[in-house]
């Protein structure tokens, strides 16, 4: 059981909401080994940083944090059945743990955010504990922002060709041409020569200076079927601030159906971009229509029990060499192996996956690809892991 320290310097009651809240106008700080939980709203006026231990919110009720100072947080955690609204940003500098509920900011707002600093990472984020608004890094090159709305989990994945300063990103659950204050409407009838179709359900809003690329997912509710009905024509687009247009972004085939998936851009600078989000090319222009062939779809149970311990492929001992790939649901690659036999059991063999190595790869839905030099093939399929 943990032992929470609870530390309140003013516990004042606001004379309009009757709202109890934990003013700090003082020097708090968490030594390494400490915790303290808020069950009441936080309103910081003081530094607060150089925390060690843990902070925690919990609790039925809303909490907002707001006041003048942002608050800097070693490890946090949430577990809200009514979410945290932040009127003021905040900071993490190791692990911020989602059990339950989401850490809201206001998008009318964008220097509101929730800042994972230098090494800091997150863990337990999905449909129903996330970020909804904007989520920003700081002296981060490679990272997943844990962003979506109020009804699903929208990462988007940056991969860096240098350490971001800052970077910044936000889901819009909201047509491009409706786009909301303070941003301005990005017409998605203007489109460039290659780019056929533009969504008009979702974008998002991501801010960076350094070249990098970037993994959008779809699902259901993206209805990618409104833009084609060739998965392989799915291409990631981006509102250019100097053509005003949308142009084509894409990097690499997509990976996935008509109703689930994910691509990757090439290498641009986002702060080039007004959004981005996912379109359909334009053909003959399509630069990756190739034959990409289904094997199966497999069922992984690394529980021990002999039957599916591993993902075998029965079919690449045909050929004398593959290399094999592994994605989440969302496009984060968690493995990848050239040769492959049945090495995969549940577990990630790279250095992406920085919360659950002991405990292995979450139960859920995964992507896999297959590319066999010799014949040029390229495969691809789905597999589900269960523990």
């Amino acid at each position: 059981m943990k032992t929470y320290i609870h530390i309140i310097f003013i516990l004042f009651t606001a004379t309009i909401s009757a709202q109890t809240a934990l003013y700090n106008n003082g020097n708090l700080r968490i030594h390494e080994g400490g915790q303290i939980g808020f069950h009441t709203n936080l309103i910081n006026e003081s530094p607060l940083d150089n925390n060690l231990g843990l902070a925690g919110f919990y609790g039925s009720e809303l909490l907002t944090v707001s006041g003048n100072v942002t608050p800097q947080f070693h490890d946090m955690e949430i577990a809200l059945e009514n979410n945290m609204q932040l009127n003021l940003g905040m900071d993490n500098t190791n692990n911020t743990n989602f059990i339950f509920g989401s850490i809201i900011t206001p998008t009318a707002q964008p220097d509101i955010f929730y800042n994972f600093v230098d090494n800091s990472f997150y863990s337990g984020e999905n449909d129903f504990s996330k970020i909804e608004g904007y989520a920003a890094i700081t002296n981060q090159q490679n990272f997943g922002f844990p962003v979506g709305d109020v009804q699903y989990l929208r990462p988007l994945i940056i991969n860096s060709e240098s350490v971001n300063l800052f970077a910044k990103c936000a889901y819009y659950f909201e047509s491009p041409n409706n786009a909301p204050a303070p941003l301005t409407p990005y017409d998605t009838n203007a489109t460039d020569l290659d780019v056929e179709l533009v969504n008009t359900f979702e974008f998002w809003r991501l801010e960076g200076t350094v070249p990098s690329t970037v993994t959008l997912s779809w699902n259901i509710r993206s209805t990618v079927e409104s833009l084609t009905d060739n998965v392989d024509e799915v291409i990631p687009v981006g509102f250019s601030k100097a053509s005003q247009q949308w142009v084509n972004l894409a990097g690499s085939a997509p990976v996935g159906t008509l109703t689930e998936g994910f691509v990757t851009t090439e290498s641009f600078v986002p702060d080039d971009y007004e959004a981005i989000t996912l379109g359909s090319s334009k053909n003959p222009f399509e630069p990756f229509a190739k034959d990409v062939l289904f094997i199966d779809n497999f069922y992984v149970s690394v529980n021990g029990d002999g039957i599916n311990d591993n993902f075998y492929i029965e079919e690449l001992e045909e050929f004398g060499g593959n290399f094999l790939q592994i994605y989440d649901r969302y496009g984060l690659k968690v493995f990848e192996m050239t040769d492959y036999v049945n090495e995969f059991v549940g577990f990630s063999n790279l250095n992406n996956v920085p919360f659950g190595e002991k405990e292995g790869l979450p139960t859920g839905v995964y992507f896999y690809t297959i590319y066999i030099p010799e014949d040029d093939l390229n495969y691809q399929g789905f597999l589900y892991l269960s523990r």
